[in-house]
Protein backbone atom coordinates (compact mmCIF):
# COMPACT_ATOMS: atom_id res chain seq x y z
CA UNK A 1 0.00 0.00 0.00
CA UNK A 2 1.45 3.37 -1.02
CA UNK A 3 2.14 5.84 1.79
CA UNK A 4 2.05 9.59 1.35
CA UNK A 5 3.97 11.68 3.87
CA UNK A 6 2.67 15.23 4.15
CA UNK A 7 4.69 18.02 5.69
CA UNK A 8 3.14 21.31 6.81
CA UNK A 9 5.89 23.89 7.01
CA UNK A 10 6.16 27.23 8.81
CA UNK A 11 9.30 28.86 7.43
CA UNK A 12 11.63 30.61 9.87
CA UNK A 13 14.81 31.08 7.85
CA UNK A 14 14.76 31.01 4.05
CA UNK A 15 18.53 30.51 3.67
CA UNK A 16 18.51 27.52 6.03
CA UNK A 17 15.40 26.19 4.25
CA UNK A 18 17.15 26.23 0.88
CA UNK A 19 20.11 24.36 2.37
CA UNK A 20 17.77 21.75 3.90
CA UNK A 21 15.74 21.48 0.71
CA UNK A 22 18.87 20.86 -1.36
CA UNK A 23 19.74 17.81 0.78
CA UNK A 24 16.48 16.22 1.92
CA UNK A 25 15.54 14.70 -1.46
CA UNK A 26 18.64 12.52 -1.42
CA UNK A 27 17.68 11.07 1.95
CA UNK A 28 14.15 10.33 0.71
CA UNK A 29 15.48 8.52 -2.36
CA UNK A 30 17.67 6.25 -0.21
CA UNK A 31 14.46 4.77 1.23
CA UNK A 32 12.68 4.30 -2.12
CA UNK A 33 10.72 7.51 -1.68
CA UNK A 34 10.20 10.52 -3.88
CA UNK A 35 9.04 14.09 -3.50
CA UNK A 36 5.80 14.29 -5.48
CA UNK A 37 4.80 17.91 -4.87
CA UNK A 38 5.73 21.11 -3.08
CA UNK A 39 3.82 24.32 -2.80
CA UNK A 40 2.74 27.38 -0.87
CA UNK A 41 -0.28 27.63 1.42
CA UNK A 42 -3.07 29.89 0.19
CA UNK A 43 -6.04 29.76 2.55
CA UNK A 44 -8.10 27.47 4.75
CA UNK A 45 -11.48 26.53 3.31
CA UNK A 46 -12.43 24.87 6.63
CA UNK A 47 -10.31 24.56 9.74
CA UNK A 48 -12.46 22.69 12.23
CA UNK A 49 -9.39 20.90 13.61
CA UNK A 50 -7.82 24.31 14.27
CA UNK A 51 -4.62 23.55 12.41
CA UNK A 52 -1.97 26.16 13.09
CA UNK A 53 -0.82 28.42 10.31
CA UNK A 54 1.80 27.24 7.85
CA UNK A 55 3.39 28.76 4.77
CA UNK A 56 4.27 25.75 2.60
CA UNK A 57 3.76 22.03 2.20
CA UNK A 58 5.56 19.01 0.80
CA UNK A 59 4.23 15.62 -0.26
CA UNK A 60 6.44 12.53 -0.32
CA UNK A 61 5.58 9.04 -1.52
CA UNK A 62 6.96 5.74 -0.23
CA UNK A 63 6.09 2.16 -1.24
CA UNK A 64 4.89 1.30 2.30
CA UNK A 65 4.76 2.45 5.91
CA UNK A 66 8.00 0.69 6.82
CA UNK A 67 9.99 2.62 4.21
CA UNK A 68 8.52 5.95 5.35
CA UNK A 69 9.29 5.23 9.00
CA UNK A 70 12.78 4.00 8.16
CA UNK A 71 13.43 7.24 6.29
CA UNK A 72 12.09 9.45 9.11
CA UNK A 73 14.27 7.67 11.67
CA UNK A 74 17.29 7.19 9.43
CA UNK A 75 20.73 8.52 10.34
CA UNK A 76 20.78 10.34 6.98
CA UNK A 77 17.60 12.28 7.76
CA UNK A 78 18.43 12.72 11.44
CA UNK A 79 21.67 14.45 10.42
CA UNK A 80 19.55 17.17 8.75
CA UNK A 81 17.60 18.01 11.92
CA UNK A 82 19.86 20.84 13.10
CA UNK A 83 19.47 22.72 9.81
CA UNK A 84 15.77 21.78 9.60
CA UNK A 85 15.20 23.22 13.07
CA UNK A 86 16.77 26.51 11.96
CA UNK A 87 14.77 26.55 8.75
CA UNK A 88 11.26 25.73 9.90
CA UNK A 89 8.69 24.31 12.22
CA UNK A 90 7.30 21.11 10.71
CA UNK A 91 4.29 18.90 11.14
CA UNK A 92 4.87 15.59 9.35
CA UNK A 93 2.25 12.85 9.02
CA UNK A 94 1.54 9.86 6.83
CA UNK A 95 -1.60 8.68 5.07
CA UNK A 96 -2.38 5.45 3.23
CA UNK A 97 -3.59 5.70 -0.35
Amino acid sequence: MTIKVIGLIQLNNLEAFEEYRSQVGGTVALYQGKITSRGSFNTFLWNELECGSFSAFVELEFPDLEHSQSWANSPEYQSLLPIRNQAMKLTLFSVSV
